[in-house]
């Protein structure tokens, strides 16, 4: 709402006074929240907040309208504010109330005297990019204040992330309605780190948990998913697992949810793992078929198609033909069960009839195929 502005006369100048409300402005958190986390400048900043507050309060000097009544300006006094967790001195103006006797509180200031969570500040910026070895050049304040070493920095983002990881890997899975899991490893380095996807019945993707492990072998993977069952995960009415074909986690699977999972082999994995096998020349004309044969809509066109596919394979080479064959079945669970028109999605890199030999590159790297799975 807009405010009127008077003017008066003091020694020829025109001087402009702007009524205020008694109360704080409404934006003086975010503004707080700049100086504590943002302005490179904050104690200039501070300043002008706190003197911001004297004018609410008192008027601006040397003038009697525009103040509440009886406040007036009383001094100062040493104090401190808190800048993110750092504690500093600063010079604080004073407001009395005469008709009260007594001092009134700057909003401010009382506000800057509350420390705040630095180290999920930190945890935010680390996650945004922010390099810990740059962080003297973080508006986290004022440098002089805030001279923070890189191992400083990186203890509290230690601290951060540990208090996150306990809260994702320990939290109850029995509020999820879950109809789908992924799993997959992601190489890292010279780990592996297996991770579990839950999607609900709404369509929503909900990270379950994650374990590090050397390979995706067996027995890590089945401890991981008993931990996921033992935490609230619920399969009793079946669950459709959707994996890589990593034996490993296949084993895993068959061995802690039985029967009531539902295997879905990757296809795009498949088409890779079948093209590995075959000569450049090749891949691109046998890519295309193989994927226009895992688009058809139902499991017998789509089975029909493979099977046109595999009997070119055994002329050109017999082993991308048994790669073919292994596991093919679990490629087409979402034909077999009618709705691979609804939920089957083939990964497309450039749109319809993009070619394999565009990216040679990202064929050969295991580590980068993984990645668009």
């Amino acid at each position: 709402m807009a405010r009127k502005v008077r003017q008066i006369r003091r020694k020829g100048k025109a001087i402009s006074i702007v009524p205020v409300p008694s109360t704080a402005a409404p934006d003086l958190e975010t503004r707080i929240a700049l100086i504590q986390a943002l302005i490179p400048v904050a104690l200039e900043k501070v300043r002008e907040e706190l003197q911001a507050d004297v004018e609410r309060l008192a008027g601006e000097r040397y003038v009697r309208e525009g103040r509440l009544p009886g406040h007036v300006r009383w001094t100062s006094q040493r104090g401190s504010i808190y800048l993110a967790d750092q504690k500093i001195p600063i010079e604080v103006p004073r407001i009395r109330d005469r008709l009260r006797n007594q001092e009134v509180p700057l909003p401010t200031y009382e506000r800057l005297q509350e420390p705040r969570a630095l180290d999920t500040g930190l945890l935010h910026r680390v996650l945004g990019g922010l390099s810990t070895r740059e962080y003297a050049r973080c508006a986290e304040a004022v440098p002089e204040a805030f001279g923070l070493s890189a191992s400083t920095v990186s203890r509290r983002f230690k601290r951060a992330t540990a208090r996150k990881l306990r809260e994702l890997t320990e939290r109850r899975l029995e509020g999820y309605d879950l109809v789908a899991l992924l799993l997959d490893g992601k190489t890292f380095a010279e780990d592996e780190m297996v991770a579990a996807v839950g999607v609900t019945i709404t369509g929503e993707k909900v990270l379950l948990g994650f374990v590090q492990t050397a390979t995706e072998n067996r027995k890590v993977c089945a401890s991981f998913l008993r931990e996921l069952v033992e935490r609230g995960l619920r399969f009793d009415v079946g669950v459709l697992v959707v994996t890589d074909g990593a034996k490993g986690l296949h084993a895993a699977v068959r061995e802690v949810f039985g029967a009531a999972a539902l295997l879905q082999r990757c296809q795009w994995h498949k088409r890779e793992n079948v093209l590995d096998y075959l000569p450049e020349r090749h891949r691109a004309t046998v890519r295309r078929k193989l994927q226009a044969a895992y688009e058809q809509p139902t499991y017998e066109a789509a089975k029909r198609a493979l099977g046109k596919v595999r009997a070119e394979l055994l002329l050109l080479n017999a082993s991308a033909a048994a790669s073919l064959d292994e596991g093919l079945e679990e490629t087409l669970t979402l034909h077999r069960l009618g709705v691979f028109r609804e939920l089957g999605q083939l990964e497309r890199r450039a749109g319809p009839g993009a070619l394999e030999e565009d990216a040679p590159e990202e064929r050969r790297d295991p580590v980068r195929r993984d990645d668009r799975a």
